[in-house]
């Protein structure tokens, strides 16, 4: 289960890093949605912030577990609200992006708990 758990894990992390980078460097296919929920310019940075601390804390759980719990448990709260802004600006049939990261740091967590 230990090798599960660290392939899923890296897995999220370049995933979720990924898209943390992309809202950073203002990558179209990110800020384009985000401009159609509302979701205002200033909060963007904090908002890739988390995203980017998230997926690192899921690579310090390597090392320090409790992080990396932190971390996945902030990420699925992360990707829940990120549905719910989606849903709520009418666009409820998007909302299963954010799920797709969600997954991810689910199953982290879910794997670090078992190994």
């Amino acid at each position: 289960m230990t090798t599960a758990y660290h392939i899923v894990a890296i897995v999220a992390a370049l995933w979720i890093g990924f898209s943390g980078f992309s809202l950073f460097t203002r990558k179209q296919f990110v800020i384009e949605p985000l401009e159609q929920y509302g979701v205002p310019a200033p909060w963007w940075n904090w908002l890739a912030l988390a995203k980017s601390a998230g997926a690192l804390g899921l690579i310090v759980g390597f090392f320090l577990p409790p992080i990396g719990i932190a971390a996945a448990l902030c990420l699925i709260l992360y990707f829940l609200l990120a549905s719910a802004t989606s849903i709520r600006a009418g666009h409820a049939g998007s909302a299963i992006f954010p799920v797709l990261y969600l997954v991810p740091a689910a199953a982290t967590v879910a794997l670090q708990s078992v190994a």
